[in-house]
């Protein structure tokens, strides 16, 4: 499995858009790398970058692009509402798939030795490439930031991690660690003072404020014995967070990293920040992403607002992120695209996802034309798709029937399963027109010598074995999604009852069509055992589908009544 990790530097500039795309240039000149998304602030005069890809390629990468932002930002002449020290301010890996964090770390570790040695720059370690405590947090660091670094970096306690003791007045030192994923989550509120936005900021973050005598501003500081200041906590876990404001858009801001969303979610974060600010007298207006964020991230506040009004959260993937948008009012500042801010959807290559992007009728025609794909195993998962969307369709429809609004969280459930099955089973329409394509292009190899031929038959062999597991698939999970169209038959809205008997119909097609196609595949492969084995299994959900299908008619036909 491929290793991937994702960078997200921070670069001091917000406002010349040449320069970020000189220095962006840099990052997708290395191969092995995709840029994800750039994300400008002209208040804070910050850039916020993100790309993803091997771990070479993006050291590389992130070294280029360091080097640039050196060459092109004067820290001199910098001003800006984020705090900063550098051209590049901080840089962090952070680990995806198939990479643990230790190593990710030493990737971190290897970048900052580069930039320090080979450019001249001042680097400092954070998080979990620093192994010193008491200097792995970022304010920590940052702390007087690029103006009251030039006698910092000269106190022995703050000498760099890598390259030199002396501050850099034009390029300024870099930040580079580990971390894990973090959301950068700004809450809009209708005030412009940076004053009351700072109280709500510490009422919520998780450091929380200085205790002082008579909870006063000015009031003394209350110490522990060691002499340190005592704090009161904020409310949520996980949450940096200060108080901004930003000139372009005339208001003040909560401007928040979430350092760990699943201890604190966004939408758990825009809620406590709406409570804190209501018992202040301000209101929240909206909130803004900083860069991107995870799927589930998205899936997830939607089905938090969602249930706070009792509604069916067992709704499309899409839905759910337009109930999350409007929810928190992530589109009040600037239109929110999810295609370029959600990490999944940029990582998405389009031709795993050809057929289903298809209109209706594009995709008959594609199939009605002279290519041998897609064929039936593609039409199998296609109707298997539609079973499960007419029972989620008949779960949703009985989640909202009036009169039946204590049943709304059961009927939720049951269509929560149904998307499930129907995005599964929605995929597996392109992933067997893939399989069938794995094998022609296999048959295609060259066999001119002994070893080629070897290549191709293992070739051979891997994209048959492949093509007979993807309508097998298939036909598990329409299998699966004949119990939720039972409970919709029986205890759903009788007036979709109909409704369900169709859903029967095309689960029972999609088991027998995915067969045909298991079969036909296996026929000639040489994994006897393995073929013997698929046979059965098919062969037992085949008979299973058949009587739960009839039993499912049953229900319908007595309920329809003529």
């Amino acid at each position: 499995m491929n290793q991937l990790i994702e960078c997200v530097p921070n670069f001091s500039e917000g406002n010349d858009m040449n320069i970020i795309k000189l220095i962006t240039n840099e990052i997708e000149s290395v191969d092995g790398v995709k840029l994800l998304n750039v994300d400008p602030g002209k208040a804070t005069n910050r850039t916020v970058v993100t790309f993803v890809g091997n771990p070479d390629a993006v050291v590389q990468a992130a070294f280029l692009a360091i080097k640039k932002a050196g060459e092109l930002i004067d820290m001199s002449k910098h001003k800006g509402e984020h705090p900063r020290m550098g051209a590049t301010d901080v840089c962090p890996l952070i680990p995806i798939s198939n990479i643990s964090m230790e190593e990710t770390a030493k990737y971190a570790i290897q970048l900052g030795n580069k930039v320090g040695k080979e450019l001249g720059i001042p680097v400092y370690f954070y998080e979990n490439a620093q192994p010193n405590k008491s200097r792995n947090n970022l304010s920590v660091i940052r702390a007087g930031e690029y103006e009251g670094f030039f006698k910092k970096i000269k106190l022995p306690d703050w000498k760099p991690d890598a390259g030199p003791a002396e501050f850099d007045a034009k390029r300024g030192a870099a930040v580079i660690g580990a971390r894990d994923f973090l959301v950068a989550y700004n809450v809009n509120l209708n005030t412009t003072s940076t004053r009351r936005a700072n109280s709500i900021a510490f009422d919520v973050r998780e450091a929380g404020r200085v205790m002082r005598e008579g909870n006063k501003v000015n009031g003394k500081i209350i110490t522990n014995p060691d002499g340190s200041p005592k704090s009161i906590p904020g409310s949520l876990k996980s949450v940096k967070a200060i108080g901004w404001y930003i000139e372009e858009y005339g208001i003040a801001q909560i401007s928040m990293n979430l350092t760990n969303i699943n201890i604190t979610p966004v939408h758990i974060a825009f809620d406590e920040v709406c409570k804190k600010a209501n018992e202040r007298g301000i209101r929240v207006t909206g909130s803004e992403l900083v860069g991107l964020i995870p799927l589930k991230a998205m899936l997830d506040a939607g089905k938090y607002f969602l249930k706070k009004q009792e509604r069916s959260v067992g709704v499309s993937e899409k839905e759910l992120i337009k109930i999350a948008v409007k929810s928190m009012g992530l589109d009040e500042l600037s239109p929110f695209k999810p295609e370029e801010r959600i990490i999944e959807y940029l990582l998405q290559n389009p031709a795993d996802s050809k057929l289903i992007s298809m209109s209706l009728k594009a995709f008959a025609d594609e199939t009605a034309s002279e290519s041998p794909a897609p064929g039936g195993g593609s039409i199998s998962a296609y109707l298997g798709s539609l079973g499960a969307s007419l029972a989620t369709m008949v779960a949703n429809l009985s989640s909202h029937k009036k009169g039946w609004d204590e049943k709304w969280e059961e009927f939720s459930k049951e269509a929560e399963k149904g998307q499930k099955l129907k995005d599964e089973l929605i995929k597996m329409v392109d992933l067997d027109t893939i399989a069938f394509n794995k094998i022609m292009n296999a048959f295609g190899l060259p066999k001119a010598t002994d070893e080629e031929k070897k290549i191709r038959t293992e070739a051979i062999n891997a994209a048959t074995k492949y093509a007979i597991e993807i309508p097998l698939q298939v036909m598990k999970l329409s299998f699966d999604s004949l119990d939720l169209i039972k409970a919709m038959a029986e205890k759903g809205n009788p007036n979709s009852v109909s409704d369900a008997g169709v859903a029967a119909l095309c689960a029972r097609s999609a088991v027998m069509g995915a067969f045909m196609n298991v079969r036909i595949n296996a026929a000639g492969f040489d994994d006897k055992e393995f073929v013997a084995k698929v046979l059965a299994e098919g062969k037992k959900i085949e008979e299973e589908t058949i009587k739960k299908e009839a039993e499912i008619i049953a229900i319908v036909n007595a309920k329809i009544g003529i």
